[in-house]
């Protein structure tokens, strides 16, 4: 079949778009080419609110055949935290059949060069991005997110991570030239003359283990990056979010096949209710890089036995937010509130454990007790979520069964200075919304101590009482080498506090925010200029986005010959 998108149209599409990218990661200055407001969409051929909707609802029940080889059964099963039965079939694979498939193509695929593979990529993005509303309810009715979440993060946040993964692809894959002429003098005689070239070559098929909060945020950079390093790449979702994954696995197979390449260099892996087939997979020798978002425990078992793969893992931490002093105190309170509220805390970037002085802190409105600070928090949180509709937008619905269940246990655990609450959904009544819980700890009982050095997912969050603020800095350290965190936040008017804090998250490589009182949020990150996790603490062994995460899917072989 005769390609119907050449080189020269998708290079001339895509690469100013490209361009862009490169010097936005260069100078970490604002910049997305996918808009965040919905109002933006219905033109340019992408989906309006209603027909994303449309398209949303004409796939329930429905068979999704991507056209793999190898499917030997369908699948399903998903059930959103709203309370719509999806009954979405997927193709299920015989991997025999299906990881040699993939490998066919690869060959092609490595030839095509680095351009020409970020060209191909861009594209794929650009037509998720035309279908970025009915990707929101994808999003949406598989993580339990707000509708507005969803689309946002699920939509062109997610896509602007996916970019941001190419873009650094072929940086490095653009360090090393081409093509090479050597020439060493020798003295009298002639010289040694050589001509060297110099091609990225593929590690072999990466592995995609997607995870059930963020399908598409936290699947796109390493399905992307491995595409762009020549990488054919199989997409195993996780279970109850299946749908989002397998759009984008069907968008990048008619691309692929529309630009002349294999479809089969993307792949779905759906599995059937238990199947466990993430181990299996992951234990392939086909698999040589696996990129996994989930928890510590299965982070580990792929570190620990997936040795014929380069394994990228983000886990769980304890995300930890200092409070020395603040000279806002009102905007405080408020950026918390929104910060421990957003997504019912369903977020591997949420504050967990506030450590706050049980002498105090020094505000603009005077002295706070460590009891002052924690209820005027909760009633921070309270007056946020007071609002049945606001609160529902805010807090999407429980993503399963065990987030309720540390939530419904964290009451028990000591002190509750915010009750969690139950909200109704008029939309969605079978939806589980409920409000975060704050409790109170006290830092230096061992009791309490092991609660709050573990990790408590979801609207969780502990006001934990140390006895100074130095005493502050060395259980942060402490928290951050032993348990690992995303995020970490402070609050100081002190510089030298301030220091104090940020040599902790230089030493044990965690990702600062300092004194945050406006419309930015811990929990939150941009795409090509904040990165998501360091790579060096036990939280993540890789960070979304820079060199490391692309550099080693790929290797560059060498051909020399006489001048």
């Amino acid at each position: 079949m005769a390609a119907e998108l050449t080189a020269h149209q998708l290079i001339a599409q895509h690469r100013p778009t490209l361009d862009l990218a490169l010097e936005t990661i260069r100078t970490r200055a604002y910049w997305s080419p996918h808009p965040e407001h919905p109002k933006a969409y219905g033109e340019n051929g992408s989906l309006d609110m209603a027909a994303g909707k449309a398209a949303f609802d004409a796939l329930l029940g429905t068979r999704l055949d991507l056209g793999q080889p190898g499917t030997d059964d369908w699948v399903g099963g998903e059930v959103s935290p709203y309370g719509v039965e999806l009954g979405v079939q997927y193709p299920h694979a015989d991997v025999d059949v299906l990881l040699p498939a993939m490998k066919a193509g690869q060959k092609a695929w490595r030839d095509a060069g680095a351009e020409l593979r970020a060209m191909v990529c861009l594209e794929i993005l650009r037509r998720i991005g035309a279908r970025t509303m009915e990707f929101a309810q994808a999003v949406m009715h598989t993580s339990g997110q707000a509708f507005m979440m969803a689309f946002q993060a699920g939509g062109p946040h997610a896509q602007d991570r996916g970019m941001e993964a190419v873009a650094y692809a072929y940086v490095e894959q653009a360090r090393t030239p081409d093509t090479a002429e050597w020439t060493k003098p020798q003295g009298k005689r002639d010289p040694l003359a050589l001509t060297k070239g110099f091609t990225p070559v593929p590690r072999g098929i990466g592995l995609v283990i997607g995870c059930n909060t963020f399908p598409t945020w936290n699947g796109y950079p390493g399905l992307f990056a491995s595409l762009a390093t020549g990488n054919a790449v199989l997409v195993k979702p996780h279970p109850r979010a299946v749908l989002p994954l397998a759009l984008t696995v069907q968008v990048a197979r008619d691309v692929l096949t529309e630009a002349g390449f294999d479809p089969n260099l993307v792949a779905l892996a759906a599995e059937r209710p238990g199947e466990g087939i993430a181990k299996t997979l992951a234990t392939r020798p086909e698999i040589r890089i696996i990129d996994y978002t989930g928890s510590t425990a299965f982070g580990d078992w792929l570190e620990a036995n997936a040795g014929q793969a380069q394994v990228f893992t983000e886990k769980a931490g304890v995300n930890t937010v200092v409070v020395e002093s603040t000279d806002d105190y009102k905007g405080m309170l408020a950026n918390l509130a929104f910060s421990l509220s957003l997504y019912s805390g369903q977020m591997c970037t949420t504050p967990q454990n506030l450590l706050i002085p049980r002498d105090g802190i020094r505000t603009d409105q005077g002295p706070k007790s460590y009891d002052e600070v924690t209820a005027d928090l909760a009633r921070a949180v309270d007056g946020l979520l007071g609002d049945d509709a606001r609160a529902n937008a805010l807090l999407g619905a429980i993503v399963n069964p065990d987030v309720k269940a540390r939530l419904e246990a964290a009451a028990g655990l000591g002190e509750v200075a915010l009750a969690s609450r139950e909200i109704t959904n008029p939309e969605f009544p079978d939806a589980v919304v409920r409000t975060p819980v704050i409790v109170k700890l006290d830092g230096a009982k061992p009791g309490d101590e092991a609660v709050y050095t573990s990790e408590c997912f979801g609207p969780v969050s502990f006001a934990v009482a140390v006895d100074s603020a130095a005493d502050a800095v060395e259980l942060l350290r402490h928290s951050v080498r032993e348990k690992g965190a995303m995020t970490v936040g402070a609050y100081t008017t002190d510089p030298q506090f301030e220091k104090a804090v940020t040599e902790v998250c230089l030493d044990e490589a965690a990702q600062l925010s300092l004194n945050l009182t406006g419309g930015v949020y811990v929990n939150q990150t941009a795409a090509f200029s904040d990165f998501h996790g360091s790579g060096g603490n036990p939280a993540a062994n890789a960070a979304l986005c820079d060199g490391a995460f692309v550099a080693n899917r790929f290797r560059v072989v060498e051909v020399r010959r006489p001048a």
